[in-house]
């Protein structure tokens, strides 16, 4: 009996330290007052449509959009061809290719956005969308190599060569027999690497110039000016996106498997 109530109480602690936090942001962003407050001086929704109000949160909220969007599909338009590679052929020094590939979620995101303005965007004067595109695009193709590896690598390699014997070349092999059946890992590989980009904070902290800032950065831009319960409000439906996006892949794709 002891050892269940002690169990118990770890789950417990364990639980109320990982949704705490949360739970603060939800009620905080509840306030009713108007400054940044838990408890909340009363509850009013009145914040939670503020967020909608705000130009710079509608602008970074498009620019965040279309960064994890077409970021995590150049990624995958990579990473897919590359990870097959790596999982069908004996390529000489695979596993460092594994480790280079996997090295922007190794290094610490100041040291790859720091690396990223001195040596890519300074002298080559690239745009900061432009920048700001090919580091997150650097930062979620690890993901698309290992998930889509993960699949790979559950998948037979028999049913290739099968499509092979009956009259298909390789490529159309790959297209109409092995993308289909790796679709799973694709997709969930497209929503991690989405939610991995849409909250990315130090590569963009870096990269981000006058007018062009992603959502994240312009959250944290618009606390130094203002300490209003928006940006809890705007912060806990964020999560709620995030939790939402991962539960979906979650019932529908079996997301665990994969990461």
């Amino acid at each position: 009996m002891g050892q269940t109530w002690a169990s118990r109480l770890i789950i417990f602690t364990t639980l109320l330290f990982l949704v705490g936090p949360f739970i603060i942001i939800i009620f905080a962003g509840l306030s009713a007052g108007s400054s940044l407050a838990f408890p909340p001086d009363g509850l009013s929704l009145k914040w939670y449509l503020a967020v909608f109000e705000v130009e710079s949160f509608r602008q970074s909220f498009v620019l965040s959009m279309f960064l994890a969007v077409g970021g995590t599909l150049t990624a995958l338009v990579i990473g897919v061809p590359a990870a097959y590679a790596i999982c069908r052929y004996n390529i000489p020094g695979a596993e460092t290719i594994k480790i280079i590939v996997a090295a922007p979620i190794i290094v610490p995101g100041i040291i790859v956005g720091l690396a990223l303005l001195r040596y890519l965007v300074v002298p080559l004067e690239f745009t900061v969308t432009l920048a700001l595109f090919l580091a997150h695009t650097a930062l979620v193709l690890p993901y698309a190599v290992r998930v889509v590896s993960a699949s790979l690598q559950n998948l037979r390699t028999d049913i290739e060569e099968a499509a092979v014997l009956l009259g298909c070349n390789r490529l159309q092999a790959f297209t109409k027999v092995i993308l289909p059946n790796i679709r799973s890992g694709i997709l969930a590989a497209f929503i991690l690497g989405f939610v991995t980009s849409f909250n990315q904070v130090p590569v963009s902290l870096f990269l981000s110039g006058p007018g062009v800032r992603t959502l994240p950065i312009d959250m944290l831009a618009y606390m130094e000016i203002t300490y209003d319960p928006s940006v809890a409000a705007l912060s806990a439906l964020l999560a709620f996106l995030s939790i939402g996006i991962v539960f979906i892949a979650e019932k529908t794709l079996g997301f665990s498997r994969y990461v």
